[in-house]
């Protein structure tokens, strides 16, 4: 990975595109019918990649929104990055064969991390660890419990894992448009040999250039959201600013 690169997220829900609130799914809008059709308007709006969330899955345990990201993989020029409900390795083979660039793993970085190193080795450069902090503290089961474990404390015990990055996600900005929790993230890109993605909270431009401004540190890139969605982050301007 390379530069500072820009994901906008598709997250399925029923397999509608959604946005959350601190993860919390009776605080859903629903921004389009068709995530295969969104992953279009993405690729014509230039983005290089697609970070696509199954949160039905993230609940369940185990992919809930199978048909809506073959859509998305079916018509989609850009490479895939894919998490929720990802839990075991039959599904991560399967993901990676059916067309997924990358699996996100979340909640078994807590609670299975062999699993996680046996994904990085079987599949090197196509699993990133998703890191998901409610108050400093990580969060699983679709950010459903909070654990007692700090995020620096997990990031640092998987990093001779050997994941492609890190996604760091701040719930309790996720989805308020409150901007991006910029120190915390450079504090643990910079603690980590492992690239860094930010997510949460963006919400204007500005946090993208308070994130590039730092990304010597580590941060290779960011998730887009709300933002995207609702107008905010115009993605012609935001793409000249990460690749300037």
């Amino acid at each position: 990975m390379s530069g500072f690169t820009l994901y906008p997220a598709i997250d399925l829900k029923q397999g509608r595109v959604v946005r959350l609130q601190r993860g919390d799914m009776a605080q859903a809008t629903i921004y389009a019918e068709d995530p295969a059709e969104q992953a279009c308007v993405f690729a014509a709006d230039g983005f290089q990649w697609l970070h696509v969330v199954d949160l039905d899955g993230a609940f369940a345990g185990k992919p809930a929104n199978a048909e809506a990201v073959a859509r998305i993989l079916a018509a989609a020029p850009m490479p895939v990055q894919l998490g929720g409900g990802i839990r075991n390795m039959p599904t991560v083979e399967a993901w990676l064969e059916g067309g997924v660039t990358r699996v996100i793993l979340g909640s078994a970085a807590v609670k299975d991390p062999h699993f996680v190193r046996e994904a990085c080795r079987h599949f090197p450069g196509r699993v990133v660890v998703g890191i998901d902090a409610r108050g400093g503290m990580v969060a699983t089961e679709g950010w459903a419990e909070t654990s007692t474990l700090p995020a620096r404390d997990l990031a640092l015990r998987l990093e001779d894992a050997g994941a492609a990055a890190i996604i760091y996600t701040d719930i309790d900005r996720d989805g308020m448009l409150s901007g991006v929790n910029v120190e915390q993230t450079r504090a643990l890109a910079a603690a980590l040999e492992t690239p860094v993605i930010a997510s949460g909270g963006v919400a204007s431009l500005a946090d993208l250039e308070a994130l590039k401004a730092v990304a010597a540190d580590g941060i290779a890139g960011c998730i887009l959201g709300r933002a995207l969605y609702d107008g905010r982050i115009v993605p012609a301007e935001a793409l000249a600013l990460a690749a300037g």
